[in-house]
Formats: C-alpha cells, structure tokens, sequence
C-alpha cells in the first residue's frame, strides 16, 4: 500500500493577538492530514512564523521522566506559549537548555522561530494556544523590527480581506467567484461561521504599537517586564482571595504608571510571580475597570483612577 505523501505546509507570519485569540481548529480525517488553527482574520495556519522577546523558559519534569522545556515569546501585540520536548530535534533541546539559564540570569534574548500551531481545550471548555518550534535563532534588533514590519503588513492584509469577506453571501460559492486571495477563503469562511463579527479595533491598536516599536522604539520590545518589590513582610498569599489580588494590582499600576498607564503584560506577568494564575489577574482586572477603579485609556493599557493613600 502506497503511504500517502505528505505536503508541508506554508507558514504565517503572526503576531501573538491574532494567534493567541483563535479558539477554531480543523483536523482532516485521514491519519497523516495536518491540524490547523484557524484565526479571527481568517487565516487558516498550520506553521508560523513569530519573532519575540524570550521572556520565560522553564524546564519541567514530565511524568514519564522526559525534560519538557516551556516558555513564553512576547511580541508589541502580545505572548505566545510554545514547548520544546523530547519530539524536538536534539540541537532545539541543546539550544533551549542555554536559552533557559540565560534567561533565568536576566539577560535580554530575541528569538525567532517556525512553529507548528496547536490548541488544548480545557474541561471547562476554554481553548488556547500553543506552539511547537521546529526551528529558532536569535536575532538582532534590526532583524526583529524588520519582521515586525513584514508581520503587520501581512496582518492589515488579512484584516483587509476579512472586511471585504463581510460584503458577500457566507458561502464558498460566493467566496470562490470573489476576488478574495485564494489561499484564505477556506479560513474566512470558517471564520465567519464560527466567530460571528469580529471587532477590528484591537487589532488596529496592536498594529500601531508594533509598528510604533519597529519604528524607532525598540528598547519597549527587548526589555522583560519591570517586577515589583514590596516591602518586607507585604507579600500578597495567592491563597487569600480576591482582596489580596485586588489590592496587589492596583498596587502594580499605581507603582509602575508614569502618565501613560501601565500595559497588560506587565500587570499579568507581576501577579504571575506572586502566584497568581492569569486567568484570575485578567478577571480581577476586569472587575477593577468595571468599577471604576483602574482607567484603559488605549488598549491594553490601564490607569489608577483612585489615588492610593500614603
């Protein structure tokens, strides 16, 4: 019996907020038949293309005894979460021990990588992303503002697309008369059935700050997070509950907020080193915007609106 041929598949540039918020796959039924993740803009992506900040690289045990490695690749839109396992090629795992005790001393890593997409979904029925490198290398600052360039043309391409796929009948046969690009009707139209109208307006507002950093603002994109200190004896308890939380993010953003707000990513990875899970820290957030207390006055960005007493 003849093995049916594999063919590899393109890989995406992608920026982290279009492949972090796709809750879609698509998986063939025939044994060999390549998974997809399927975006909000339509694109339908089995490999891709990101460029980032390493922010965190943690090697775990698994429970077969395996060395798993897992991180966190922070691009101006936000975090992608990839693996690096036993299934990866053997300098992948050499290069991801260094990266690891490089990171653990501190010392700033741009990478760049072509990763499969994957999806897991909880039993609560929450979907999220992750990535499988199959290869990466660092890069400098220029090659990192050069991608990003490259990667935001790609993604106002789509949302292009995405737009002009809105003023046809939700059809392929519509879809195949179009003048959309051939290789995204298939993701548009599953797209659409799935995630029902798409606000464009976050993604506008990523663009504009990866195009803002690659543009002369590099240092925001190559430099971890800043971490909070506390006082001694003033360590929040992840175990306390939602007032210890809620105290300890206005804590961050009034402590960090120079006149401009502080960005998500800094608030989500300060409560994630005091042990809080980031699912808790968004919802918290949330709540602290719904009742006046912090400001969002651009996206992903947010204020103390309460001035906290000396």
């Amino acid at each position: 019996m003849q093995r049916q041929r594999i063919v590899r598949q393109p890989a995406f540039l992608m920026l982290a907020s279009e492949f972090g918020t796709a809750t879609l796959n698509e998986k063939g039924s025939g044994e060999f038949d390549p998974s997809f993740v399927i975006t909000k803009l339509g694109s339908k992506a089995n490999r891709v293309v990101v460029c980032g900040l390493l922010e965190r690289l943690e090697i775990r045990e698994t429970s077969n005894g395996a060395t798993l490695y897992q991180g966190q690749l922070r691009d101006p839109t936000g975090l992608h979460y990839f693996s690096v396992g036993d299934y990866n090629s053997e300098t992948m795992r050499e290069m991801s021990s260094q990266w690891a005790g490089r990171t653990e001393e501190g010392e700033p890593i741009l990478l760049m990588m072509t990763a499969k997409t994957r999806w897991y979904q909880t039993d609560e029925g929450a979907v999220y992303t992750s990535l499988r490198p199959e290869e990466a290398c660092e890069v400098t600052r220029d090659v990192y503002a050069n991608w990003l360039l490259d990667a935001c043309e790609v993604t106002m391409a789509r949302m292009k697309a995405y737009t002009a796929s809105l003023e046809l009948e939700a059809t392929m046969d519509a879809y195949e008369r179009s003048d959309l690009p051939s290789g995204m009707k298939t993701g548009l139209l599953a797209a659409r059935n799935h995630y029902d109208e798409v606000d464009l307006e976050p993604f506008n507002l990523n663009l504009m700050q990866a195009l803002d950093i690659a543009e002369g603002r590099m240092a925001a994109a190559t430099t971890p997070p800043p971490m909070v200190r506390l006082p001694d004896g003033d360590e929040p308890d992840a175990e306390t509950g939602d007032g210890e939380l809620r105290g300890f993010i206005l804590h961050v953003v009034q402590h960090f907020d120079q006149g401009d707000g502080v960005d998500f990513n800094t608030i989500l990875k300060n409560a994630a080193a005091r042990g809080y899970v980031r699912e808790q820290a968004e919802a918290m957030l949330d709540e602290l915007a719904d009742s006046g207390d912090v400001d969002e006055p651009r996206f992903g960005w947010f204020r103390a609106l309460k001035v906290k007493e000396e």
